[in-house]
This record gives structure tokens, C-alpha cells and sequence, in this order.
């Protein structure tokens, strides 16, 4: 029993000094977008596309913080009122009226949801159709609920245009003000980074690719190479599935992390962030049931092990398997505490990561159960099996 105890708490310590010097440095904080000056004497011209379903509560600052942007070159917002009910489009046009800006909005009314596609990439789909009018050299593509700072359009188009990038993504500043916000939005972020190392993913050489959908800025010309926004319509992960496409087709994609554009989105319930987490879990793991096994299994060794063996170790009277599992207990903690720190949240939360990966997981299985059940993708009304 000792020996098989002691095993496994090495190979969790094993596992987290792989990650640590193998993964990317996944917990650094180092991709952010800087503060750059433009090369270009004129700025090329972007179409910002908005879908929006039932979002008035949130678009007299997030509308607003786009149409407020300090941006020199020809910008232009659509927003797809996607069959809202709670007057989105009347809210959009007192934004724009409000600022004085109302020739810079279009307002389209959605039409019906097709066959094949998810609701919110049909909104995009027909906000793109109409931006290529004016044939802009960029999309933004953002979320209703981001509030984007100043000079984040001009921040975004200046990486693309140095560096010669097809797509540069932001992961915004989610909201963490809730006493649940405080003890699962960084772990969220920081689990993301894990499966998706953002200098991996800024490396032309590596295979991963990742975007964040609150914040995605692409070249007119690397959408059309990809077959546009239909060749991702069904995909519940899209700001991924994108990022893939692009960066499959030889196009070069950048992500980082934002400390000033952020999402106005509340998660101050443990229900509403499980709901968030629920939605797309078990899309990740390709509805594998294989994949689900394998990833309770690799959350049980890598993160609730440690702990665990340091309770045992106490029963068992053995002083190995506590200085393995506070060793690697401490490992983890230092990885989290990047993201802590960024969050603004106490130091000793990085201690408690082990007890936020079991609701995570608990999370994830849930994911599975809707999705058997037919429940799966649910968002705004909408349910996408998948």
C-alpha cells in the first residue's frame, strides 16, 4: 500500500516538473500587447462585427467603448441584432446617437437560424456579408460584452502590421469581483493557457493554435483563404476552431493576454460559471467518452493526488509521500500564482488549486452528462448538441 501510494506521488511530481519545463512556460504572463507606434502614416481600415442577442444591458458601455476608439484609419462597427427581445438594436442606435457617432454603427436584424450553424456564427456570417462592402483590410470580431480599451484597435492592427500576422487575439480581463469570480475565473485562464501555451501558439513551427473570441482581429484576405466564416459554422469553440483554421492554412496568429480591455460579463454565482464551463467542456474532449475517462484520471493524479497524500501520509506514518506531496503541492501553487497576482486576488488562493480542479472536473463530466442527454451547448435560448 506505501509503495503504490509513494509511486503515484512521484509520478504527480514528475508530471508537474514536465509541465513546467516542457509545456511552453504556460504560467508566464509575458505575451501581452505592447504599447507600439504605427509604421504607417495612414492606419488600414477595419469592420468590427458584433453579434448580439438580448445584450442591452451591457452595449451602453461596451458599444460605446468601440465607437470611443482612438483609432485614426477608416473604422466602422455592424452589429447583428440576432432576434433579441429585450430591444438590443434600439440600445445600440441611443449608443451611437449618444457619442455622435451614429454613421459609424450599422445595425442588422438577423434573420432566421439555419440549419448547420450556431447561432453565434450566423450573426457573424451576416455582419461579415455586410462589412465586405466596404472591402476593410480587417475584421475585428468581438463580443457584445467586451469593453475595449482605448487603444486597443489601434494596439491589435499595429501587431498585425509589424509582425506580418494574419490573426492577433486578446484574452481580455474577465471579471473577477465575486467571491466565486475570485475562486474560479483565474483558474479558468490559467487552465486554458495550459492546453493552449501561448508562446506555442505564437510560434510559427508549432502546431497549436488558440484565440480568444472576445477580442479577434483578422485580415480580410486570411478569412477568404480559409473559405470564410462558414468553413468553422458549426463549431461550439470558435474563437479556437478559427485560430486553427488560419494558422492550418500557413497564416501566422498571435495571443495574448489583456489587462485593459475586459469582459463586462458577470459570473457572480457558482451556477453561472459552472453553466460557462458546462457549455463547451465536453465539446473540447470531441464528445469522447475515452477522452472524458482520460482526463478524470489525469485531474485526479496531476492536481487532487498531492493533497490527498499528504492526508494519507499522516495515516500511513510516512514522511516520503508528505514531502512529495507538499513538494508538489508547492509546484502547482507557484505555477498559479501568476495569474493570481494578475487578478488581484489573495496569494494563499494559489494554495487551493487542488480544490478548484475537483469542481472543474466536476464541471466537465457534467458536460458530458447534458450532452448525452441532449442538453449540451445550451446559450441564449439556444440548445447545439453537437
Amino acid at each position: 500500500m506505501v509503495a503504490i501510494v509513494l509511486g503515484l506521488m512521484v509520478l504527480s511530481l514528475i508530471i508537474w516538473l514536465g509541465l513546467l519545463s516542457l509545456r511552453g512556460q504556460f504560467w508566464r504572463l509575458d505575451q501581452q500587447l505592447e504599447v507600439i507606434q504605427p509604421q504607417r502614416e495612414s492606419l488600414p481600415s477595419v469592420c468590427a462585427v458584433i453579434p448580439a442577442r438580448n445584450e442591452a444591458d451591457v452595449l451602453p458601455m461596451s458599444l460605446r467603448s468601440l465607437l470611443l476608439q482612438d483609432y485614426d484609419g477608416n473604422f466602422n462597427i455592424f452589429l447583428v441584432d440576432d432576434r433579441s427581445t429585450d430591444g438590443t438594436a434600439a440600445c445600440a442606435e441611443g449608443v451611437a446617437h449618444a457619442v455622435d457617432k451614429p454613421q459609424h454603427l450599422q445595425i442588422i436584424s438577423g434573420e432566421p437560424l439555419p440549419s448547420g450553424w450556431s447561432g453565434k456564427l450566423w450573426a457573424v456570417q451576416q455582419g461579415i456579408q455586410q462589412a465586405k462592402a466596404l472591402v476593410p483590410e480587417y475584421f475585428l470580431l468581438t463580443d457584445a460584452d467586451i469593453e475595449h480599451d482605448v487603444n486597443n484597435l489601434r494596439r491589435l492592427v499595429t501587431k498585425a502590421e509589424q509582425e506580418n500576422l494574419d490573426l492577433v487575439s486578446v484574452m481580455v480581463r474577465l471579471r473577477c469581483d465575486s467571491r466565486w469570480e475570485k475562486f474560479l475565473i483565474p483558474a479558468f485562464v490559467f487552465f486554458f493557457q495550459k492546453l493552449y501555451p501561448f508562446r506555442w501558439v505564437n510560434n510559427p513551427k508549432n502546431s497549436t493554435a488558440a484565440a480568444a473570441g472576445g477580442s479577434i482581429l483578422i485580415r480580410r484576405t486570411a478569412l477568404e483563404r480559409i473559405g470564410g466564416i462558414a468553413a468553422i459554422r458549426q463549431a461550439l469553440i470558435d474563437d479556437c476552431a478559427l485560430a486553427n483554421a488560419v494558422k492550418s492554412s500557413q497564416g501566422r496568429i498571435w495571443l495574448g493576454l489583456s489587462s485593459l480591455t475586459r469582459s463586462l460579463r458577470p459570473y457572480d454565482s457558482l451556477e453561472t460559471i459552472w453553466n460557462m464551463v458546462a457549455r463547451t467542456a465536453y465539446t473540447q474532449l470531441n464528445y469522447s467518452p475515452i477522452l472524458l475517462f482520460g482526463t478524470v484520471i489525469a485531474m485526479t493524479l496531476i492536481y487532487l493526488l498531492p493533497p490527498l497524500g499528504v492526508v494519507i501520509s499522516v495515516i500511513l506514518g510516512n514522511w516520503m509521500i508528505a514531502i512529495t506531496g507538499l513538494a508538489t503541492w508547492l509546484l502547482m501553487a507557484l505555477a498559479y500564482l501568476p495569474i493570481i497576482r494578475f487578478y488581484q486576488c489573495s496569494p494563499l488562493l494559489a494554495l487551493s488549486l487542488p480544490a478548484i480542479a475537483f469542481l472543474y472536473t466536476l464541471m466537465t463530466i457534467d458536460s458530458a452528462i447534458r450532452h448525452w442527454q441532449g442538453r449540451g451547448g445550451a446559450w441564449k435560448g439556444r440548445v447545439y448538441p453537437g
